[in-house]
C-alpha cells in the first residue's frame, strides 16, 4: 500500500477503447458536454431546478451588493458565513447574467477537482473520473444548481490532497464546511483515521477560528452562528426518508395529512398526525446515527485496518448518516456521496464497486423525483412515491453497507492492492501511509 499499482496488460480488445477513455482531451469534452447538459436542462425543465439560484442566492448577493443586508452579518442566515462568498461572485458579472455566472463558477470549480482527479492519468482516477461524470449526468442539473456544488467540488479537491499535504488538504475542507456544514464529515473521518489527527483537528479548528473573527470583524455578532439553530423548528421536508411515511398517508388522504409549502423556510413539508414529535426527535436520532458511526469507526482503527479502508467507507457512513437522519433531505443532498465514492474508488479501485453502484442508482432515481417528476410529488401520487420510497430506502442501505464493511474489516487479500497516490496535482511529494 502507498504506491500507485503498475498498470496491468490490457486485453487486444479494449486497448484502443481505454487509449480514448484515458485520453485528456475525451475526459474533457465529456466534462464538457455533461455540464452543458446539465446546465441546460437547468434552465430549461419543469419545477425550476435552478429556482434557489435565481430567486435565493441572486436577491441575497444583491441586498449584500447594494450594502442594504448581508446576511449572516446584518441577520441570522440558515447558511454558514463563507456561503456568501460563492453568492456573492456571480455578481460580478452583473445581476442580469447571475445565472448564468453561477453556472460557469461551478463549471470552474467542478473543472478544478477534475484536474485534480485525472492529470497524471493513474488508471483508478480516470475510471473515478467517468464514473463522476456518469454521476453528475443521472443526477441531474440539481447537482449544479444549489451551494452543495461548491461544497462538493472543494471536498473532492480536499479527499485528494488529503495524504500529500495535509494542512492545505484541511483547510480546503474546512472552508467548504463553512459553505455548507456536511463537509465536517469528512473531517471527522480523517480524524478517526489518521495518524495526525491532532494536527487535523487543529487545522480545522484555527482555520474556523479565522473565518469566525473575520466575520465578527464585520459586525457579525451571534449571527454568525445562527445556521446552528435556523432550522432547529423546522418540519418534516416532503423528501426526506422520515417523511415518507406521512407522504403515504397524505397519498391514502388520511385526515390531516398534507403537503403545504412553508414560506419562511421555501420549501415544501408535509403535515400529519405525529409529524411534530418526529421531527422533535430527529436532531437526536441522528446524533445517535452519527455516534455509531464514530463507534464503529474507532473500532476499525483499533483493529488495524488501513487508511484506505477507514476514509472511504467512515466518510460514506457518515454522510450518509446525515441524509437518512435529516427532516431536511433535499434533492442536492445525493451530491454530496459523490465525494467519499470519488476517494473509495480512488484508494480501492473495484474493492468499492458496491456502494458506487448503491449511489449511482441512488442518483438515477432522485433525478426521476426532481425535477421532472417534481409536480407528481407535491401532488402525492402512488406511482411517484414509489420512486420515492426507493431512493429514500437506498441512503440506509448505504449506510449500512458502510458500518457492515467497516466492521468486518478488510481480509488481508482484499486490502493488499489498496493504493494511495504518489502524486495529486500539483503536489508531487511522496505520501507517506498513515496506518491508524
Amino acid at each position: 500500500m502507498g504506491n500507485d499499482p503498475a498498470p496491468k496488460p490490457a486485453p487486444a480488445g479494449s486497448t484502443t477503447l481505454w487509449s480514448v477513455a484515458a485520453n485528456p482531451l475525451s475526459l474533457w469534452i465529456a466534462f464538457l458536454l455533461v455540464h452543458i447538459l446539465i446546465g441546460f436542462l437547468g434552465l430549461h425543465s419543469v419545477g425550476m431546478p435552478l429556482g434557489d439560484v435565481f430567486l435565493v442566492y441572486k436577491p441575497w448577493a444583491q441586498l449584500a451588493g447594494q450594502g442594504t443586508a448581508v446576511v449572516g452579518i446584518d441577520t441570522d442566515w440558515v447558511y454558514p458565513i463563507f456561503a456568501i462568498v460563492p453568492i456573492m461572485l456571480p455578481l460580478v458579472l452583473g445581476p442580469e447574467n447571475y445565472t448564468g455566472a453561477w453556472l460557469t463558477m461551478v463549471l470552474l470549480l467542478d473543472a478544478a477537482a477534475f484536474a485534480v482527479l485525472i492529470i497524471g492519468r493513474d488508471p483508478r482516477r480516470i475510471k473515478a473520473a467517468w464514473w463522476w461524470l456518469a454521476f453528475l449526468a443521472l443526477l441531474g442539473p440539481i447537482a449544479v444548481g444549489r451551494l452543495d456544488a461548491v461544497s462538493v467540488a472543494l471536498s473532492i479537491i480536499g479527499l485528494l490532497w488529503l495524504t500529500l499535504n495535509e494542512r492545505v488538504a484541511v483547510v480546503v475542507l474546512t472552508l467548504a464546511t463553512w459553505i455548507k456544514v456536511w463537509p465536517a464529515a469528512l473531517i471527522a473521518a480523517a480524524i478517526i483515521g489518521f495518524k495526525s489527527r491532532w494536527r487535523i483537528l487543529t487545522a480545522a479548528a484555527a482555520t474556523s477560528l479565522v473565518i469566525v473573527i473575520v466575520a465578527l470583524t464585520f459586525g457579525s455578532g451571534m449571527h454568525v452562528l445562527s445556521f446552528i439553530t435556523m432550522q432547529t423548528g423546522q418540519g418534516l421536508q416532503i423528501e426526506a426518508p422520515v417523511s415518507t411515511i406521512w407522504m403515504w398517508q397524505a397519498a391514502a388522504k388520511v385526515p390531516g395529512s398534507f403537503v403545504y409549502y412553508d414560506r419562511d423556510l421555501l420549501t415544501f413539508q408535509v403535515t400529519g398526525s405525529g409529524t411534530a414529535t418526529a421531527s422533535s426527535l430527529m436532531s437526536p436520532l441522528l446524533a445517535i446515527a452519527v455516534a455509531v458511526v464514530v463507534l464503529i469507526g474507532v473500532r476499525a482503527v483499533r483493529r488495524g485496518a488501513p487508511v484506505t479502508r477507514i476514509l472511504p467507507e467512515l466518510s460514506l457512513g457518515f454522510v450518509a448518516a446525515f441524509i437518512a437522519f435529516n427532516k431536511v433531505g433535499s434533492p442536492q443532498y445525493v451530491a454530496w456521496l459523490a465525494a467519499p465514492v470519488l476517494i473509495g474508488l480512488v484508494y480501492q479501485g473495484r474493492g468499492f464497486r458496491a456502494p458506487t453502484i448503491l449511489v449511482t442508482v441512488t442518483a438515477a432515481l432522485t433525478q426521476i423525483i426532481y425535477p421532472f417528476f417534481y409536480d407528481y410529488v407535491l401532488s402525492v401520487q402512488p406511482a411517484i412515491l414509489v420512486v420515492l420510497t426507493a431512493r429514500n430506502l437506498m441512503f440506509f442501505v448505504i449506510l449500512g453497507w458502510a458500518m457492515v464493511a467497516l466492521w468486518r474489516g478488510a481480509h488481508p487479500s482484499d486490502s493488499e492492492l489498496d493504493t494511495l497516490p504518489q502524486k495529486v496535482w500539483p503536489f508531487k511529494a511522496e505520501p507517506v501511509a498513515q496506518d491508524a
